[in-house]
């Protein structure tokens, strides 16, 4: 089912933190590891992916996201797109635009077009990014910074063109090992003081910029793997985690955090969790 965008209300997402009020997501129905892109499907890819286990909990997921509030766009599955379900990657909003990634894999590529149609149709303002590599898992907004990861499908040049869009934000360059694929499987932010990180993604020039800007709650490697970072913020300290990462959801309540369990085992067999999930269209401030 697709949600129109009302006319009364406009794109606008400033944070990742903010009340989640709108956000696109896909159904994994074609879902499957077919050509390896990353570390985890290179861990899962003989085992692949059980697609009527990947939908079923992406429906819990869209369930559970409706019931607290959030109206849920989904977007049409395309067979020829086996990575459709990571929404996030294909876009990213940021206050009123919705900035069109430029898609690394060729297995992807294909997916911006379909975000673009729906768009098209809501008359949304969007921006694209012609000659540049990025994508949305490597951009996190937090008010006036924007941190964007230098990875294998963002680069520098990139930075620089999204800086050129954004002059009144600061746009903040943050390399970090290439293996974890996007800044959001390392870093991740739920409130102007807090985040979450996996500090051996990251050099120390990185490490210090970032936990002197927030305090940090810190990832194991083992919960780092089944993307301990990969939570997603819907407001008023709500955050949507996997239940398997026991450490990550404790030292979130201790903070203060309503942890949302909802079980996404299946589909982060392709690398990615509820951030990876989602492309957030509004959000309101607390």
């Amino acid at each position: 089912m697709s949600i129109a965008l009302k006319p009364t209300e406009s794109i606008r997402c400033q944070s990742e933190y903010d009340s989640l009020a709108r956000v696109i997501v896909c159904e994994p129905q074609y879902m499957s590891i077919s050509e390896v892109i990353n570390e985890t499907q290179r861990h899962y890819a003989a085992e692949n992916i059980n697609r009527s286990l990947a939908s079923a909990q992406h429906k819990e997921f869209v369930h559970a996201l409706r019931n607290q509030g959030v109206e849920v766009v989904e977007l049409p599955p395309d067979h020829q797109y086996p990575e459709q379900v990571f929404t996030r990657d294909i876009g990213f909003t940021i206050d009123s635009t919705v900035f069109l990634s430029t898609m690394e894999s060729s297995i992807r590529k294909g997916e911006v077009e379909i975000l673009k149609k729906w768009l098209i149709s809501q008359k949304a303002t969007m921006q694209p990014l012609p000659d540049t590599k990025i994508e949305g898992g490597d951009v996190i907004a937090d008010r006036d910074n924007v941190f964007v990861g230098v990875s294998g499908r963002t680069s520098d040049i990139s930075i620089q063109t999204l800086r050129n869009h954004l002059p009144e934000k600061n746009v903040m360059a943050i390399p970090f090992d290439k293996k974890y694929l996007h800044l959001d499987c390392v870093f991740n932010i739920l409130s102007p003081r807090k985040a979450l990180i996996y500090p051996p993604a990251f050099q120390e020039k990185e490490l210090n910029i970032l936990s002197k800007m927030y305090d940090t709650i810190e990832v194991s490697k083992e919960e780092q793997f089944t993307l301990g970072t990969n939570v997603l913020s819907i407001g008023n300290k709500k955050v949507f985690s996997l239940p398997v990462n026991k450490k990550v959801n404790s030292q979130l309540r201790e903070r203060g955090y309503e942890v949302i369990e909802v079980d996404l085992s299946e589909i982060i067999k392709s690398g990615g969790s509820f951030r990876c999930c989602t492309l957030p269209l509004v959000r309101y401030a607390n």
